[in-house]
């Protein structure tokens, strides 16, 4: 799904999906907040890193429904992810999240 403002998606893999399933211990309904956070360091951005977290949407910039689990970007923070897509997929040799933006 995208918003309306700025034409901005989110997508998410099955195999990422599986990934946030078993270490959330994810159910139909619950979902997944992505969010910019201060320090660190991501391919598009200097000192600042992702985070995420077990959460309900708000109000919501971008999201995306994998069997009825929720992955969404809060509007608060268009600010981190203005002018990108985001996408998740899963590193197999790390074991996790492998994060995108294009």
């Amino acid at each position: 799904m995208t918003s309306a403002k700025n034409k901005m998606n989110i997508s998410v893999t099955e195999k990422a999906h599986a990934w946030f399933k078993k270490e959330f211990d994810l159910e139909n309904g619950d979902g997944i907040r992505f969010f910019g956070k201060l320090y660190g360091k991501t391919a598009v951005h200097d000192n600042y890193s992702l985070g995420m977290q077990y959460a309900q949407p708000n109000d919501v910039l971008a999201q995306v429904d994998v069997d009825g689990v929720i992955y969404f970007i809060e509007k608060s923070d268009e600010w981190f992810f203005s002018g990108y897509d985001f996408h998740v997929d899963y590193d197999e040799n790390a074991d996790e999240p492998l994060y995108s933006f294009t």
